[in-house]
């Protein structure tokens, strides 16, 4: 378990260090290809944001209601998955 640190570095430029949490399994709510994320449902029913860059195998591979894991790690925002993959 870990948590999201960032530290302003040389010229306004954040790093950020990803923590990881677990792995999940859930199911695609949406993505949008377009805009590049989406969101998919936890096994608890909470939504959870996934970024483009954070889908293994391209974003053409999420469908609405794919099954997927990914793990969950704190971003920006709040928690979000990551490492995501269908099943």
């Amino acid at each position: 378990m870990f948590r999201l640190n960032a530290d302003q570095g040389l010229k306004g430029l954040f790093i950020y260090t990803i923590f990881y949490f677990f792995m999940a399994t859930g199911k695609v709510k949406w993505f949008n290809t377009q805009k590049g994320f989406g969101f998919i449902v936890q096994e608890d029913n909470k939504d959870l944001f996934v970024h483009f860059k954070d889908v293994l195998g391209g974003i053409e591979s999420l469908k609405e209601n794919d099954i997927v894991e990914f793990e969950v790690a704190e971003g920006r925002k709040g928690l979000q998955a990551v490492n995501v993959k269908k099943v």
